[in-house]
Parts: C-alpha cells; sequence; structure tokens
C-alpha cells in the first residue's frame, strides 16, 4: 500500500499511462511534484531519493539551471524550424559535439525524439546499408531474447521481452533472435562481468547456417540490458559478437539509450568494453531527459556508401517532423556542456568500487538470488513468489517509495542507476532503504 499520499482530489481518469497497471495505480498514487538534485518531492512534501536517474536519463541531476535557462532562450530565438530541406545552425553544432565525444569513427549523428526512434532508425538506416552496398538480399534483422528496443514495430520485433510482444500479434517478417545471456547458475554475485558465456555469442553461427548470411542485414544488442533487469555482458562476449558480425559481413547496432553518457563511467558503453559497433542507437541521457530527444550514431562507411548518385537525390527517405529540434538541441548543447564541466561522462568510474561493495552488501538478505553491478547500474533478483511473478519486486518497489526511495522494479529484478552527480553518502541512503525494505517484503 502506499501510506503517503494527499487525497486524491484531481481526476486521474483521463490519463492513460504507459507500462502502468493503471488501476492499480490509480487507487493508490504515487505522485511527484517537483525536483531537484538527487531527489524528488511528492505531492505531499515528502524528499525521496532519485536511485533510477528519472527512467535512466536525468545524469546530471534535477533542475539544472543551465539547461531550463539554454531552453528559455532558443523557445525566445527560434522555437521551431524544420529539418527537411532546410536547417539551423543549432543542429549542426550540436552533432558535431556529440560526434566529438562519440565511439572513434562514429561520427555522423542522425537526430530522433526517443530511444525507441532510434531504433527504427538505425535498423531502417543497416537495411539502408545493405542495399546500397549491392546486398538486397540482406533483410533479416537479429534481436536478442530479453532484449528491450522500445516501442516501435522495429524495435518491438528485434526485442524479446515477452510482454512487450504477446499483445501485438504483428511483427516485422524476417527476424530472429539470439539467446539472452542470464545464466544464474553459473553467474550469481558475480562482481562486473561475469565470467562464464562468452561462447554464447556463437549463437549467431546457428542463425547464419540457419537462415544463411547472406540474408541477414544487421545484429543489435544492448551492450547492458537494462530493462530486462541489468544483464551484464559475460566476459569477451561483445568481443566475439563483434568478430562474428565482421565474420559474415553483418553490421552490429548497440541500443545504448539506457548505456550512453556516462552511465558505465565512460562516455559510450563501447568505450568501456572496447568494442565498437556499426551504428550507436541513443536518447535519454542526451538532454539529461529535459525534452525529448534521440541521436544515432553511424560510422563513415554506414554513412558513405548512402552518400552516392546525383547529389540532388535524396539519400534517405526517413525522418521526423522534430528531427533536431531547436529548443532539444538547445537544451542538449547545455547538458554537453555540464558533463564536460563536472567530468560526468567519466566520473562513474571513480564509485564503480563503492557502488558494487554497495550493492553486494545486500546478498545475503531474504529472497535475493542474484546481484548484478557494472558502472553505476544495478539489479537485485529476488525468487519469485509461487504463481506471483513479479510481485514481490512491485511490492518491494512501493515499499521503498513509502520510505524514500525511488527504483525501478522489472519482473522479479529492482534495478537502479542513480543520477551521476550521486555521492557515497547518496548511496549509502539507498542501500538503507533497500536493505530495510527487503527485510520487510517476504
Amino acid at each position: 500500500m502506499t501510506v503517503h499520499q494527499i487525497p486524491n482530489t484531481q481526476n486521474l481518469d483521463a490519463f492513460w499511462m504507459p507500462f502502468t497497471a493503471n488501476r492499480q495505480f490509480k487507487a493508490e498514487p504515487r505522485l511527484i511534484a517537483s525536483a531537484e538534485g538527487m531527489y524528488y518531492t511528492t505531492v505531499d512534501g515528502r524528499k525521496v531519493i532519485d536511485a533510477s536517474a528519472g527512467l535512466w536519463c536525468v545524469n546530471a541531476g534535477h533542475g539544472r539551471r543551465e539547461i531550463a535557462d539554454a531552453v528559455s532562450r532558443q523557445l525566445m530565438t527560434l522555437d521551431y524550424a524544420p529539418s527537411f530541406q532546410i536547417g539551423h545552425p543549432i543542429a549542426f553544432d550540436f552533432a558535431e559535439r556529440l560526434a566529438a565525444i562519440a565511439p572513434r569513427g562514429l561520427d555522423r549523428v542522425f537526430f530522433t525524439n526517443s530511444g525507441s526512434e532510434s531504433v527504427d532508425t538505425a535498423l531502417k538506416i543497416a537495411l539502408a546499408y545493405q542495399r546500397s552496398a549491392g546486398q538486397p538480399t540482406r533483410t533479416r534483422l537479429i534481436g536478442r531474447e530479453r532484449g528491450y528496443h522500445g516501442v516501435g514495430f522495429g524495435g518491438m520485433s528485434v526485442g524479446g521481452i515477452v510482454n512487450n510482444r504477446r499483445a501485438f500479434a504483428t511483427h516485422l517478417p524476417g527476424v530472429d533472435h539470439l539467446g539472452h545471456t542470464h545464466d544464474l547458475a553459473r553467474n550469481a554475485f558475480s562482481r562486473g562481468q561475469p565470467a562464464h558465456g562468452a561462447e554464447l555469442a556463437d549463437d549467431v553461427e546457428r542463425l547464419v547456417a540457419l537462415h544463411g548470411a547472406e540474408t541477414i542485414a544487421a545484429v543489435i544488442v544492448e551492450p547492458v540490458a537494462g530493462s530486462t533487469g541489468v544483464l551484464i555482458p559475460p566476459k569477451g562476449y561483445l568481443q566475439r559478437l563483434r568478430a562474428l558480425c565482421d565474420k559474415h559481413g553483418i553490421l552490429l547496432i548497440f541500443d545504448e539509450v539506457i548505456t550512453g553518457f556516462g552511465r558505465l563511467g565512460a562516455p559510450f558503453a563501447a568505450d568501456y568494453f572496447g568494442v565498437t559497433p556499426d551504428l550507436i542507437a541513443s536518447a535519454k541521457g542526451i538532454t539529461n531527459g529535459s525534452v525529448p530527444m534521440g541521436a544515432v550514431f553511424a560510422s563513415r562507411k554506414v554513412h558513405d556508401a548512402l552518400m552516392v548518385g546525383p547529389a540532388s537525390q535524396i539519400e534517405l527517405f526517413h525522418g521526423y517532423t522534430y528531427s533536431a529540434h531547436p529548443v532539444a538541441c538547445a537544451a542538449g548543447l547545455a547538458t554537453l556542456e555540464i558533463y564536460q564541466k563536472e567530468k560526468l561522462l567519466t566520473r562513474g568510474a571513480a564509485l564503480t568500487e563503492y557502488w558494487q561493495d554497495a550493492m553486494h552488501s545486500l546478498r545475503s538478505l531474504p529472497n535475493v538470488i542474484d546481484v548484478r553491478a557494472i558502472g553505476l547500474v544495478a539489479g537485485i533478483e529476488m525468487s519469485p513468489r509461487k504463481d506471483a511473478a513479479g510481485a514481490r519486486a512491485y511490492e518491494l518497489m512501493v515499499d521503498c517509495f513509502n520510505r524514500g526511495l525511488v527504483l525501478r522494479s522489472t519482473g522479479d529484478t529492482v534495478a537502479m542507476s542513480p543520477p551521476l552527480i550521486v555521492e557515497r553518502s547518496h548511496i549509502d541512503d539507498i542501500v538503507g532503504i533497500l536493505g530495510d525494505a527487503l527485510k520487510r517484503v517476504a
């Protein structure tokens, strides 16, 4: 039960909430009124630590005046301009700044409005690349079980979380999936990357044997799978995946919507793991969650393959009304300034050991069957209740909210990844509240 709330004087019926049990929530709402730094404030005036950086997106903390001022100035200077056949300088400035921090070689930037749009854009670019490269039979897209790639039809199709697919009978044709990497029997309570499972990348060979390499355009994976409960790649897995994609002429796409912009203590997971894909889908931290925006980073190889034919010809028949929206670009530039000034893209590296120690201190508490942590990301997995999968993690999430902590529940795992401004004292508070809740929630 949510015990801290003001009387429900407003009508909650009209808003159909996303990824929410609407009837359950509206019976006992958890409402946030404001935010600053590491904290939310609820409608009844309680301070709540944000251990989820919003939805993995508020990397620089809440209420950053620099971003608000940049947005205000931009609204009064140029509130909107299209990017179809017309440009505005701030879009080119922002793309250049992003290219400068991207993994080496991924310096061509296509703007979107969300992680879902970034994924669908990356998939379309991969298909267009294969056609332009003279390989039009390469139309198959390969995702991974338990992967989350947003809610567009492309992302849903290559995604591998069952409930995100089950209700929607129509998926893209020609999609298949690698096996997931979660292996509790061998890897439970690993610190950082698990030791076992690099060979799971060899599932690419199975799909090549089944479908033929000449039919496969791209493989897309999250370097760290966040929404399914923080699944960390085994040591050597991503390197092996890169090598197999190269062997068979398959593009490799990293979905870094969560891991991009400092979450692992490096600008991108590609930097952290030392594996460079052909395309990166990003969003979330690109504007500190302040204005919806996303971006796809493309390699020169991919980009230049489409820059052919008459100069007057549109190279990629794709885009959005709000691609490179001037206000979003202004928010993004201000966000990058904060990241650079406060060294937030790498700050997590210095806190990783403390974060891991704190998370693993919970391993002996009731019902905890695994602790996974890397960078400033962690997942605590609990044993499911009989005939009530997910109920224990949901109750834990509600209990924590009541006592001053926001975290995410997904299945029987609670996931955390605080703003990158987090201090050790905040980590202590997070673990203290969570540890007490684990003892209460049977």
